[in-house]
């Protein structure tokens, strides 16, 4: 790759970087049901960068997101999930990588 390959590679993940940061939102249970009910919403765990791993999703690094799945840091939310979220004081932040909707507690 060249070096102009490279700066524009790098400006564009430092773009879309700042795209998703800004997405990003804190996010009530009760507005996520309906992506979970679709089978679109994906936990992703606490000590993960959130914004990296909505890049990896948008990116389609299917590398990454296998390995990150069988470690069992980014997962499709399940039935436990949605019981523990739905109690007073779940404080989730959220972010779109469509068609997903990543969700991480904090």
């Amino acid at each position: 790759m060249s070096q102009g390959q490279e700066r524009k590679s790098g400006q564009q993940d430092e773009s879309l970087w700042a795209e998703l940061n800004s997405q990003t939102a804190r996010i009530s249970w009760q507005e996520l049901e309906k992506h979970f009910a679709r089978g679109v919403l994906v936990t992703v765990s606490p000590e993960m960068d959130l914004v990296e791993v909505a890049i990896n999703m948008v990116r389609d690094n299917s590398g990454a997101i296998q390995d990150w799945m069988r470690e069992g840091k980014v997962l499709r939310a399940t039935d436990e999930h949605a019981l523990a979220w739905s109690k007073p004081g779940a404080e989730l932040w959220a972010v779109v990588a469509a068609p997903w909707v990543l969700v991480q507690q904090r």
